[in-house]
This record gives C-alpha cells, sequence and structure tokens, in this order.
C-alpha cells in the first residue's frame, strides 16, 4: 500500500483529500504545515500532495530546499494559481506535477497513479539510460562523457524520454506533461527543441539514439517493432 504525505492548510480540503486517497486504498499522513511537513517526511513516504501557500512559508521554496538535500520524493503541486510562470518555477523547484484548484477528484488520482508508476529518479543525483547520464542537481546531461549543451526545457524533456526510454513519446505526452499546455499550442516548438536536442546527442558522429516514429512521435532507444 502507497503511503501519501497530503500538505494542505485548509482542513476541510485536507480531510477531503485524506478520506479519498484512504477509500482509493493509499495510506496517508496529513500535515497542515512545512513544519509538519518536515516532521513526517520520510523514507516510507512514496510521494506527496504540497500546497504551494503554508502559513510558515512557500510550498515551492521548501520542496526546493529539499530537493537541494537530495530527497528525490515524488511530489504533486496543488495551488491556485494557474499562470505558466507558476507552473514553470513549481516544476524548476523539484515537482512532478501540478493540478490547479479547484479540481477534479478522479484527475488527482489519476495523476498519482501515474505518479506512482514513475516512482522517484534512480537515485538521489543521477538518471541515466544507456549512454546517456543527467546530474540532477546541476542539470548537466552527458552521452558518452561528453556534455551536452541544452536549454532548460531540452534538458526537461531529454529527461522525460529517458523515464519513457524504448517507448514511442508523442507531442502529446510532451505537451501535457513537459508543457502542462495543449499540444496545438506547442507543437511547433516542441520540434524546434527535438531538434536541438538530435543533434547533440548526436554530435561528434555519435550514433543515432533519439528517433523520430512518423505519424506517432519519438523513441529515446530502440524502436519498438
Amino acid at each position: 500500500m502507497s503511503l501519501i504525505l497530503v500538505v494542505e492548510d485548509e482542513p476541510r480540503l485536507l480531510g477531503s483529500i485524506v478520506r479519498t486517497l484512504e477509500e482509493s486504498g493509499y495510506a496517508t499522513l496529513a500535515a497542515d504545515s512545512l513544519t509538519r511537513a518536515s516532521q513526517q517526511l520520510s523514507d516510507e513516504v512514496d510521494m506527496m500532495i504540497l500546497d504551494v501557500m503554508l502559513p510558515d512559508g512557500s510550498g515551492i521554496e521548501w520542496l526546493s530546499g529539499i530537493r537541494e538535500k537530495n530527497n528525490t520524493t515524488p511530489v504533486l503541486v496543488l495551488t491556485a494559481r494557474d499562470t505558466i510562470e507558476d507552473r514553470v518555477t513549481g516544476l524548476d523547484a523539484g515537482a512532478d506535477d501540478y493540478l490547479v484548484k479547484p479540481f477534479a477528484w478522479d484527475e488527482l488520482l489519476a495523476r498519482i497513479r501515474v505518479i506512482l508508476r514513475r516512482g522517484p529518479s534512480q537515485d538521489a543525483t543521477q538518471l541515466s539510460f544507456g549512454e546517456i547520464s543527467v546530474d540532477l542537481i546541476n542539470r548537466q546531461a552527458q552521452r558518452q562523457g561528453i556534455d551536452l549543451n541544452l536549454q532548460n526545457r531540452q534538458l526537461e524533456i531529454l529527461i522525460y524520454l529517458m523515464k519513457h526510454g524504448n517507448e514511442i513519446v508523442t507531442r502529446e505526452m510532451i505537451a501535457r506533461d513537459v508543457w502542462k499546455e495543449p499540444t496545438t499550442t506547442w507543437t511547433n516548438v516542441i520540434q524546434v527543441h527535438i531538434n536541438h536536442l538530435r543533434k547533440e546527442l548526436e554530435a561528434e558522429g555519435r550514433t543515432p539514439i533519439l528517433h523520430t516514429v512518423r505519424g506517432q512521435g519519438y523513441v529515446l532507444g530502440e524502436v519498438p517493432c
């Protein structure tokens, strides 16, 4: 049974989230402040639902702080703020996903299932796939030990592709999970970033590893049969 820490200061919402999770088969811990969250966060917690505005500080700043201490607990951020800038700030601080209030319970549960399937990073500081590695603390990617010159968004796409290695990833998936926006808005931008990422991965004559599957999407690694 997965253990979820819920950090939310509004008593009614906190109670509703906890009740919904427990009715769905999850074990829960509840915290109404960052101080209490710090006390309850441990290696036994499988993921955390984190509010942004809390009585004793910013959830985003607190999240950034625990990431700097190499805590890799998956985090779903809840917030009433719905601007792209707010979402980018949360994701850059180390959030795994971002859900805007008010939300539907079915969507919350679906996002939790996705996060729990994905799990934490392979270790506290590194993510690896074949010849590719990413230093998650310094946010530097390498292939065969050679640094890749990637912008922040290209690095996020690479990390996403690595977590779905040898699987077809559609533009819709990238738009939804990296941009958090409809694909119609970001299709051309995604293609530009993919092109630059491919160029970096294949520089100096390295073997092609990022493939386009016509009419479907992209694959990092081996194209499924």
